[in-house]
């Protein structure tokens, strides 16, 4: 059986513009963050920040939340 090849032209868009990008700053990320950070700044636009912390709910670490001692060996 023969497949055609689909042609996502949004896609080939978005293909296109980060190889123009790699190529704009080498490849380097770090510049090219730089470069979206200025011109985010630039732009005047306003830029969410949010006001948690973003800390996780659950503590991490400590004891598990079944209430059982990690120590204690299981029933069996």
């Amino acid at each position: 059986m023969i497949q055609k090849q689909v042609t996502d032209t949004i896609i080939d868009e978005i293909h296109r513009t980060r190889r123009e990008m790699a190529d704009k700053f080498g490849g380097d990320f770090r510049l090219m963050l730089e470069d979206a950070r200025r011109r985010q700044a630039e732009s005047g636009r306003p830029i969410w920040r949010p006001n948690s912390t973003n800390n996780p709910m659950h503590p991490i670490g400590g004891s598990p939340s079944s209430g059982m001692d990690a120590s204690t060996p299981a029933a069996g």
